[in-house]
């Protein structure tokens, strides 16, 4: 198998995975800025490698196997440092959201492949902007310090609030379009 250009991103960003956490967790002056750059960069290869994919011509199944599990893996290791590192419950609340919403979609994608109607959960525009919003919301948080007068981890917060929102909306309109696959 030809690892292309796409699909190096997306290996990068599993290595990326324990780097961050790594980075989060180590002894070092603005560690969490460190850990948060870490997951800008896999959150800027995410949009990259399928840009590429496209553009190259070079999608390739292991790379459609592959990137969304890197996306699911490194946004749920990022929940969990943040909930670690602020064990509330209005902080595990939209942190379950999200995660059980990856893992209910997945789900849903492969049962509706084995019926041969894929295409009905493909990817839609909410799925973008609540990604948007998810990804934003947890690098604020993993930076945690203030930009000057910003509050940054509280921003991040709120933006995971509006992203816990929009993941239980798209959730909704994905599980609408199965729903008449249920009714077989």
């Amino acid at each position: 198998m030809k690892l292309t250009l796409p699909t190096q991103l997306t290996l990068a960003r599993v290595i990326a995975i324990p780097l961050m956490g790594l980075a989060y967790y180590v002894d070092l002056p603005h560690n969490t800025i460190i850990a948060a750059l870490i997951f800008i960069v896999a959150a800027i290869t995410d949009w990259l490698d399928g840009y590429l994919a496209r553009r190259l011509n070079q999608a390739s199944a292991f790379g459609a196997f592959l990137d969304p599990v890197a996306d699911k893996l490194i946004v749920a290791t990022a929940l969990a440092v943040l909930l670690q590192q602020d064990p509330r419950l209005a902080v595990m609340i939209p942190a379950a959201i999200i995660i059980g919403r990856e893992i209910t979609i997945s789900a849903l994608r492969e049962w509706m492949a084995e019926l041969g109607q894929r295409s009905k959960v493909n990817v839609a525009g909410l799925g973008k902007w609540k990604t948007g919003f998810q990804m934003t919301a947890i690098s604020m948080m993993l930076w945690r310090e203030d930009f000057g007068p910003l509050p940054i981890y509280d921003i991040g917060y709120g933006l995971l609030l509006v992203a816990s929102v929009l993941t239980v909306w798209s959730m909704c309109l994905y599980l609408r379009a199965a729903w008449p696959s249920f009714q077989n």
